[in-house]
């Protein structure tokens, strides 16, 4: 694990969700078809958070849902890997580069799924991601934050405090 820098621990989608999805090319819990194809668009890759070169890199898009293992009530939606195996994002109290030039929902949820605080940032570029992600996580009511694309609004990654685990599933 990368050396400790702040009080974040960045939650990619998980290496053994994305090699399922390109080796079954079937979408974790319901099965639907995964598609492949040359990136369209900028993505991200959700493991390992690095922008795809649009009409070089070969994705895949399927439907995700962040929730699972964790909620009994799903939310769903499009998220894309690199058709290839990627080193997962493994930084902690930094937050990825290569997203920094996005506008970004942070969503602070507490337990039931309880969306606690919602913070629209235009971009990431500076401190202010990691300010923000700080004031949500001091929230003793806040468990997790989920980042979202706010152009799009497709989820892109989870943050949590440095010594707390993902959960489980997909």
């Amino acid at each position: 694990m990368a050396e400790r820098r702040g009080g974040f621990r960045i939650v990619p989608l998980a290496e053994d969700t994305a090699a399922a999805v390109r080796t079954t090319l079937k979408t974790p819990v319901w099965g639907y078809p995964a598609s492949v194809g040359v990136a369209a668009g900028y993505g991200p890759c959700r493991t390992c958070l690095a922008m795809f070169e649009v009409g070089v890199d070969r994705c895949i898009l399927f439907t995700h849902d962040e929730f699972a293992g964790r909620e009994p009530y799903p939310l769903p939606g499009p998220v894309f890997v690199h058709a290839e195996p990627c080193s997962p994002y493994a930084e902690v109290g930094t937050f990825p580069a290569a997203l920094r030039e996005l506008a970004l929902t942070l969503n602070a949820y507490g337990d039931g799924r309880v969306l606690r605080a919602q913070v629209r940032l235009d971009d990431g570029r500076t401190a202010r991601v990691e300010a923000s992600i700080g004031r949500l996580l001091a929230d003793p009511l806040v468990d997790y934050i989920h980042v979202r694309n706010t152009e799009v609004g497709c989820f892109l990654l989870e943050v949590r405090r440095p010594a707390e685990e993902a959960p489980d599933g997909p």
